[in-house]
């Protein structure tokens, strides 16, 4: 459910989180009607907009910026955060220098699975900012779509996070802001495939969410209707047309084929391209190993785990915990597996449960799943004590209807 909660707040869509998280079933609840924006009703066409001074559109900044989103998305934050100070000496009142160096934070929350804690503060304070500046533009000219899409962006990355720690009130506050700024931007949308990649999110997600949680159906009956189809064509579209969101949409597109489409054939291509533009992304390398290993394509998930624990062992940025413990994962797998080499699988089992255990991923997942295999594998050498100590753990931690817990539990009885 959260996962979802996050998606949905980064492209604005209001679902009043605190109402999912705490089960409410009362579906006399109505949200205020949000109107929905039609480009025929609109006032001031895009090509009547005057976008002088635009930076979003300005091909020179462009090509200036053209480095620093590549160090952004590379993990070369230093680098990415120097050319973005550079443009905020030169532009102090615009906030396109300020969401850009939130959004070089964010991807140094990202690789451990918005876990750390340690860049919040910062990351608020430039999204507060760039909100700030935008929101001056927007006071001034209200037909500023580029406020527009820097406030609905702004907004709706704050809405995310906030949504992440479990602050539903400024998550749904956020959102509320992110969605209104959406719909205004939407009128600007021919300018530029920037401003698709909002409404792409929302397009799929607005269909997605009550289909998948019919819960929430009710709080959406007044929200504008989406389009699946369509909104994954946006994201081809900005992922393919746009700059500064051209990335941030294949991420989008790659994690909705593989996880809500259930299309990961389509999803691979994504991962690879992703990976080989920007090889010292640890959260790039870890889904294109995944999806390797997924479909089978083990000589290229090998080459990959490998590069990612020596990234490890370099103490690289944007590499931990969660990369070593797929990497180690795959690797213990085709060792066993493919090579037959029982001592080093043991050996990369183990250590997916040392980096599962150092992130507190132990609910699931690869852990349970090396704890399995290292029992199994001391069943046929027959060493009861080390079968007797990955059963305990399966025991403890998998779900009782899992065929992990029940095999545990078989052994271990069959031991007392």
């Amino acid at each position: 459910m959260t996962r979802l909660l996050f998606a949905c707040c980064l492209c604005g869509l209001t679902l009043l989180p605190q109402l999912a998280a705490a089960q409410v079933t009362d579906t006399t609840f109505r949200p205020p009607p949000i109107p929905t924006v039609v480009l025929d009703t609109v006032g001031v066409m895009p090509a009547a907009v005057d976008t002088k001074g635009w930076l979003l559109l300005n091909k020179d900044i462009q090509q200036e910026l053209d480095g620093a989103v590549h160090n952004l998305y590379n993990f070369k934050y230093d680098r990415a955060e120097k050319q973005f100070r550079s443009l905020r000496r030169r532009y102090p009142n615009h906030p396109m220098a300020y969401f850009l160096l939130g959004l070089n934070t964010w991807w140094k929350i990202v690789p451990t699975n918005i876990q750390t804690k340690q860049y919040d503060r910062t990351f608020f304070a430039y999204m507060d900012t760039a909100i700030t500046k935008a929101e001056t533009m927007y006071r001034a000219d209200k037909n500023n779509y580029e406020a527009c899409f820097f406030l609905s962006a702004a907004y709706g990355f704050d809405a995310r996070l906030h949504a992440e720690r479990h602050d539903w009130r400024k998550a749904t506050v956020s959102s509320k802001h992110s969605l209104t700024y959406l719909q205004r931007s939407n009128e600007a949308n021919d300018l530029s495939p920037e401003f698709l990649f909002g409404q792409a999110l929302f397009n799929y997600y607005a269909v997605w969410i009550p289909d998948n949680y019919p819960l929430l159906r009710p709080v959406l009956l007044f929200f504008p209707k989406g389009d699946k189809a369509k909104g994954i064509g946006q994201l081809r579209n900005v992922a393919t047309n746009g700059f500064y969101t051209a990335t941030e949409a294949k991420v989008y597109l790659m994690r909705i084929l593989k996880n809500e489409e259930n299309a990961p054939q389509q999803a691979l291509p994504i991962a690879r391209q992703l990976a080989q533009a920007y090889p010292d992304n640890g959260f790039f390398e870890r889904f294109y190993a995944y999806l390797c290993y997924d479909q089978g394509e083990f000589v290229e998930c090998e080459r990959v785990s490998r590069d990612i624990l020596d990234k490890i062992n370099k103490g690289m940025p944007g590499y931990e915990g969660n990369s070593g413990r797929y990497a180690s994962y795959f690797l213990g797998y085709l060792a066993q597996n493919r090579y037959r080499d029982i001592p080093k699988a043991k050996d990369y089992y183990q250590r997916c449960i040392v980096f599962a255990e150092s992130t507190g991923d132990t609910a699931g997942g690869f852990y349970l799943f090396s704890n399995a295999n290292l029992a199994r594998l001391a069943v046929k050498e027959n060493d009861v004590a080390a079968a007797n100590r990955y059963y305990a753990v399966l025991l403890d931690k998998a779900e009782h209807k899992s065929e992990q817990y029940s095999e545990a539990k078989k052994y271990l009885k069959s031991k007392k």
